[in-house]
């Protein structure tokens, strides 16, 4: 009985846990969400912390310990996947290479429309992408996240055998031509065109692009250890 007890007390711990992290998600998610919705609205600068606060009904300093900075509102979406690059190397299949690994990544999130390809026709994600790429503060802070993003990548590359300075040279490069790509696609969206029309020549840069990457990858002697 005691050890039913005791086993009651834990699961009740566990689920109290459960509750308070759940609790914590929702009210992230209400301050993000208010906060995003005010920017495409009035735009960046003209939104307050006290405004977005007001409107998440919390405090400032709750806000803040959510969210550090004013940009991190509207960036955490980027902070949480900066190291969605190093995970594909991880989770790769055995003997595939991780260049090709991350290549057949990119292909699959531009078939599913992933937003972070800037392939998609969702006006909402569109003018979040315009917003970014037109307030310069949030352009420097999305900067640190792509500079992490290629730390988390390079080591990656270096679990895989790539030596130190390949590993780092080729996360950067990875992580930029990534970025450019995205941005490459935001572009044409930008300017009328459809996911579905823009996808093929989506496809085909991707693959150009991952061609040169492995072009100069192979041509060192110091891929590997």
């Amino acid at each position: 009985m005691e050890s039913d007890a005791a086993m009651d007390i834990a699961g009740g711990m566990t689920d109290g846990a459960g509750l308070r992290e759940r609790k914590k998600l929702r009210i992230r998610e209400t301050i993000a969400a208010a906060a995003i919705g005010m920017f495409l609205r009035d735009g960046f600068d003209a939104v307050s912390i006290t405004d977005i606060a007001k409107a998440a009904d919390v405090s400032r300093r709750t806000l803040f310990a959510y969210f550090p900075t004013k940009e991190d509102l509207i960036l955490h979406r980027f902070a949480d996947d900066e190291d969605e690059a190093a995970r594909t190397v991880r989770a790769r299949p055995a003997g595939q290479e991780p260049l090709e690994a991350l290549r057949q990544a990119w292909l699959g999130a531009l078939r599913r429309r992933d937003p972070a390809t800037g392939l998609t026709n969702d006006p909402q994600q569109l003018a979040f992408m315009r917003l970014i790429s037109t307030t310069e503060s949030l352009g420097a802070r999305l900067a640190r996240y792509t500079s992490r993003g290629a730390e988390t990548l390079a080591e990656a590359l270096g679990e895989a055998g790539f030596d130190s300075l390949t590993a780092r040279l080729a996360a950067v490069q990875i992580i930029a031509v990534r970025r450019e790509l995205t941005l490459m696609n935001h572009a044409r969206l930008a300017d009328g065109q459809s996911a579905a029309a823009r996808y093929p020549e989506a496809v085909q840069a991707t693959d150009r692009a991952f061609d040169l990457l492995r072009d100069g990858l192979d041509g060192g002697p110091a891929k590997r250890r």
